[in-house]
């Protein structure tokens, strides 16, 4: 991984945390100019959707690492190229919320949002907003906003049903169910459950040589909700209590309720983040932010049950320093498992062999700064890289082969990108 740049600062707080009542600050025009002409996308186009950190007033909390006030302008709106993966800005829907996660339906008829923010009126939690897609040119409506049940969502994920969104609140501690009404219009919640717990050592116990990589062990941080393929189960990860949790799911009341066990420890201080399940739907993978490394447990669908077997770095053998990991995704194609490091930069590859066990093949650097998280685009010929301090997304292709990445040349502008997601407009013909 070859990387010129100047060295990095040091990080000042673990995420700005975003406030969503105040209108985004001047400078349109600026803006403007640097995202160029955005041409309406045409029918039957690859949309991609870039969630960012639009907030113009940030919280700044002691003890936390993150990013600078929010540069993105809510939910960035492109055509991809399917053939070389560049991206062409159609749009922009303004939202100085920071809509940091993006999920949609089943159908792509719907797109849903977390607003990391402090407050929804006058509950300190955060909120989820629905929105309408255009089938004809992918541009969005809102439908309507309710409170996350928690301060600061992260992440949220779509039930199998589709009847509801499961929302990790990181700041609030806490995970909760959102019904889908309908219409696509979003209920209150169904539950809330608040993680409970001792929170584990500012020191990760698998921490690299050197690393002063010191996160979200203060109070209780769930940082990733997702179903399991049944949609039986639930698993969220807490970074501040280094667990797993695993929850009951009742599709027909949105209820949580503990599995037995309902959790499963990480190394204390190693900080669960997120995690990927493989297509097999048997092997699942944790990403832990602070020790940087990956987990393979074996997943028994019919109980809930995960059992440890590997323990992998996220990092290139020989790394000293600090890192943070952030995102893990298994390959569409079950060959590879993709991970990002963010201050190292750069995405880590590995092989899966035919039990689910890991090999570091490469690494690939993000030509971006901080990169939050990446997706593949639905073909999965194409990464896409959101370097959150960089202000841009990156594009690589993917050898299938051998999982490398190459990088396409193309950037795209966007500021604080944290989360990008993609829709076939073409879909829309068969419904």
């Amino acid at each position: 991984m070859t990387k010129n740049h100047a060295p990095l600062s040091v990080p000042l707080s673990r995420r700005s945390f975003l406030k969503s009542t105040a209108a985004l600050a001047g400078g349109g025009s600026v803006l403007a100019t640097i995202f160029g002409t955005q041409a309406a996308a045409p029918k039957g186009a690859l949309m991609a959707y870039v969630g960012t950190f639009s907030s113009p007033l940030p919280i700044i909390r002691p003890g936390q690492v993150d990013l600078p006030p929010g540069n993105g302008r809510g939910i960035h709106l492109f055509e991809v190229n399917r053939s070389t993966g560049a991206l062409s800005p159609c749009g922009i829907f303004e939202q100085p919320t920071s809509p940091n996660c993006l999920v949609f339906n089943s159908a792509g008829t719907r797109l849903y949002s977390t607003n990391e923010t402090e407050k929804q009126g006058e509950n300190d939690a955060g909120s989820i907003s629905a929105f309408a897609v255009n089938g004809a040119d992918g541009q969005l409506t809102l439908l309507n906003t309710v409170s996350s049940g928690g301060a600061g969502p992260t992440y949220l994920s779509i039930h199998p049903s589709g009847k509801f969104l499961l929302v990790a609140n990181y700041f609030g501690g806490s995970v909760a169910v959102i019904p889908i009404l309908p219409d696509g219009k979003l209920g209150p919640a169904s539950d809330v459950k608040k993680d409970v717990g001792t929170v584990g050592p500012k020191k990760a116990t698998n921490a690299p040589p050197g690393s002063f990589a010191i996160s979200g062990h203060d109070v209780t941080h769930a940082h990733m909700i997702a179903p399991d393929p049944s949609g039986r189960f639930a698993i969220s990860s807490d970074l501040g209590l280094d667990q797993i949790l695993v929850w009951k799911f009742d599709a027909n009341t949105g209820v949580l309720s503990p599995n037995d066990p309902p959790s499963i420890a990480l190394p204390p201080g190693d900080g669960a983040r997120h995690f990927s399940f493989h297509s097999n739907g048997r092997w699942f993978y944790s990403l832990q932010e602070e020790g940087s490394t990956i987990v393979l447990f074996d997943y028994d669908a019919n109980k809930g049950h995960l059992t440890q077997r590997q323990t992998i770095s996220s990092l290139p053998p020989g790394f000293a320093g600090s890192s943070f990991s952030s995102e893990i995704m298994v390959s569409p194609d079950g060959k590879f498992l993709y991970a990002a490091n963010r201050l190292h930069d750069g995405i880590a590859f590995f092989s899966i062999s035919n039990t689910g066990t890991l090999t570091f093949v490469g690494e690939e650097w993000t030509r971006g700064d901080y990169p939050r998280s990446f997706n593949f685009d639905p073909s999965g010929n194409f990464l896409y890289s959101c370097n959150q301090r960089g202000d841009n997304v990156t594009a690589f292709r993917i050898n299938r082969k051998t999982g490398a990445l190459a990088f396409t040349g193309h950037y795209t502008p966007v500021g604080n990108p944290s989360f990008i997601a993609f829709l076939d407009l073409k879909t829309f013909s068969t419904k």
